[in-house]
Formats: structure tokens, sequence, C-alpha cells
């Protein structure tokens, strides 16, 4: 069996050895803060409305574990009720541990599906060696999930996307596409047809990094894109590391200014009408 075949291995975080009460109460303080904050940008967004159904988009990754969870806690108490459906796309990569999900969600007790389609291949086999998947990728996979959204009576399509996310699309599409834009917190797609929502739009990837190391998530790594180490994303990363050394706070400042918007003060007519700008007029 080739490395690429081999089984992609289930990353566990092994459990801390420090003191268990001060243990629970950074835990506590940690979910408490996710959890207000999900909250806080559900609200801020209308991301949730009574009587939602809730695609919740779980790849296997981190972050997508942490929205179900912070999701599933966020149910129990919100002035609402919604459904929460996990959905997972099996792409057909060699070694994908298929087991590992379903054993995952029947313990949660949620429904949830697996849909089974093989992008994978179509994927290697039209981009070229060495040049990034994602775009090809995310295309493929997004028709797929809207698809099963629209023949299952979704409402809503819940994605993992969190904080930093957003930042550092910001940056590849200022310094790769010479425009001045993110990812949404809520948006509907381009057929009008699916609400998609970002639940973790205000929390920091570095906390639910924590949170799935607490939780022992059985994280799937991704060999087809994620780990591409040619990555735009992953420059970009690398550069708000750097920024945030020297000076923390530098991401959330950032994602401040992105919902701080004065379009009379940038550059496009679309937004502004600068060739209607008169001087006011003085009363002598």
């Amino acid at each position: 069996m080739s490395s690429t075949e081999a089984s992609i291995p289930i990353r566990l975080h092994k459990p801390s050895s420090r003191d268990p009460r001060k243990a629970k109460y950074n835990t506590d303080k940690l979910v408490k803060r996710l959890r207000r904050q999900v909250g806080q940008a559900v609200m801020d967004y209308g991301m949730i409305e009574d009587g939602d159904r809730i695609m919740v988009c779980l790849s296997g990754g981190k972050d997508s574990y942490a929205m179900l969870d912070l999701l599933m806690n966020l149910k129990r108490s919100a002035p609402v009720d919604f459904s929460l459906i996990a959905v997972n796309l099996d792409q057909k990569q060699p070694g994908f541990p298929e087991h590992v999900l379903p054993a995952y969600l029947e313990q949660l007790g949620i429904e949830w599906h697996v849909i089974e389609k093989d992008t994978y291949s179509v994927v290697k086999r039209v981009v070229p060696e060495g040049k990034t998947t994602c775009g090809l990728c995310s295309r493929m996979r997004r028709g797929t999930l809207y698809e099963f959204a629209r023949e299952n009576g979704m409402s809503k399509i819940a994605l993992g996307h969190h904080l930093n996310d957003i930042v550092e699309t910001f940056f590849l599409n200022l310094f790769h596409g010479a425009s001045l834009k993110a990812m949404p917190p809520k948006l509907r797609s381009d057929d009008g047809q699916h609400i998609v929502i970002r639940p973790l739009a205000y929390c920091l990837e570095a906390d639910l990094e924590r949170l799935a190391e607490i939780r022992n998530y059985p994280i799937i790594p991704c060999n087809l894109c994620g780990s591409q180490a040619n990555l735009e994303r992953q420059n970009i990363k690398r550069m708000l590391a750097d920024w945030e050394r020297v000076q923390p706070g530098r991401t959330m400042s950032i994602f401040r200014a992105l919902g701080n918007v004065a379009p009379s003060q940038l550059c496009d007519t679309a937004l502004f009408d600068f060739t209607g700008l008169a001087r006011t007029s003085s009363e002598t």
C-alpha cells in the first residue's frame, strides 16, 4: 500500500495530568466563553429561527466538531425550537476511516447522514500534481451539500469557519483578488435557495483547538487539501501569527474592522456617490 493510500490517522489528545479541579474550572470557563460567542453571533446575524432544520456540516476536523458541540449546547437553552442534522460528505479518500464519524454521532443521539460521493478521484484527475486542490474540491463539495440540503428540506446550512478563517480570507482576497471581502457570518447562496450560517464567526481558533483537546474529538486530518504546504492560506496564517506575536490582539482588531466599514473613506464609486459630493452651503 502506497503512502497516499495508507489509512488516515485519527488524532486523539492525551488527557492532562493537571489538577482536576483547576482543569474543570478552566474547561467550564472556556465552554461558557465559546457558548456566549456563538449565541451572540447567532443573535447579531439572525442565524437561527423557530422551526429551522439546520444541516451541520461535519468534516471530522476540530472546527466542525466544536460547532456541533456548541450548537447542541445552545439548543438546550435557546428561546426558539430548531433541529440539528449532522451531515458528512465521504469524498472517498483512500484510507478514510469511515467508521469514526458514525460511531461518534451515534453516541450523541442526533439525526445524522453520510453522503458518499467520489469527488477525490475527480480532483486528483483534474488538478495537476503540486497545484492547489481547494478551489475545485470546495466547489464540488458545496454543490453536493446544497443538493442534499434541498432534497431533505434543510432551511439552514451551518459551516465551521471561525474568526481566524474570516480574517485570513479577507487577506487572501486583498492580496490575490484585489477586493475587500471576507467570509460573511451569514449569506444566501448564488441561486437564492440556501442560507449558509457560520456560528463560530466570533470564536478564535486557539479556543477551538483547546476545546478539541478537552473534548478529545476523534480528529480526522484532511490529506487532500488541509495538509498542502503550498497553500496561500498557510502563508497568510503565518503572517498573522507573526503579527500577533509582535502585537497581541491584532487579529481581533482586524476582525472588528470588518464590521466597522466607512464607504466614504474608501474608493468604490458603487458604494458611495463621490461625484455627487458638494460643499454644504453656509448661511451668511
